[in-house]
């Protein structure tokens, strides 16, 4: 069915379409679990802004969600670095700060992995449709960017850097005595972060785990790694 659907060559159209929608919902939908969960757990100061919405606008970044990233296509290596407006949480508002910033932090990625194992599934129902329907290739398409782009998200999120989910999560877990100095990196974890990517430590550090989760998502969706492949080459050649 793969070899009947896909053509040689993806116009540019094609590309942006089957990104635009998984993209759009991977960074929206993760800004809204956070904010979600904070309100679960006693602090409504995302709703009061009305930043519990679905509309990607009220998420975007200019630069981390538009500029960054459409630089990085434009250069060898095939990895995408960028970030949406964070969701404002105060945690103060929270009835047990300490443990409920921990639930807040990990609903993000938690949500990415969600989407991802939804976008495989959707990549599993248009392979068992016939090659001559219309959707096919579309939702195909759009599978496999959703299974990438939530995985990276999702991954990335949980290295345990500072400022990143990862790192709330074990400031949340660790002692105090311990939790105060590491969230002190703060202020410098997204120079860390770039200086990962700038010496290509970042995808080594992802690397393993996102192998582990795109296997188990390629498994769901019912294809060969081989032919994820070759549709993520299709999506970015």
């Amino acid at each position: 069915m793969l070899q009947a659907v896909l053509p040689q060559n993806l116009t540019l159209v094609q590309q942006i379409s089957a990104w635009l929608l998984p993209v759009l919902l991977a960074i929206t939908v993760h800004e809204v679990a956070h904010g979600w969960t904070a309100r679960l757990f006693g602090d409504r100061t995302a709703e009061k802004l009305g930043r519990l919405s679905l509309n990607p606008l009220r998420h975007v970044d200019p630069v981390g969600t538009v500029l960054i990233p459409g630089l990085m296509l434009l250069m060898p290596g095939g990895f995408v670095f960028g970030w949406a407006k964070p969701v404002p949480v105060d945690w103060r508002n929270l009835r047990h700060p300490k443990q409920d910033m921990v639930w807040v932090a990990a609903a993000g990625p938690a949500v990415n992995l969600l989407m991802a194992v939804g976008w495989a599934l959707i990549a599993r129902i248009a392979l068992g449709l016939p090659a001559d329907n219309g959707v096919a290739l579309p939702l195909l398409l759009m599978g496999v960017a959703g299974m990438l782009i939530n995985t990276i998200l999702a991954v990335l999120n949980m290295l345990p850097l500072p400022p990143l989910d990862g790192g709330r999560v074990l400031t949340g877990l660790l002692p105090t005595r311990y939790a105060i100095p590491f969230a002190r990196i703060e202020p410098y974890g997204f120079w860390i972060l770039i200086f990962l990517l700038m010496t290509g430590s970042l995808g080594w550090l992802m690397r393993p785990m996102m192998n582990a989760v795109l296997s188990i998502l390629v498994s769901t969706a019912g294809m060969r790694v081989w032919d994820f492949n070759r549709l993520l080459d299709a999506l970015m050649s």
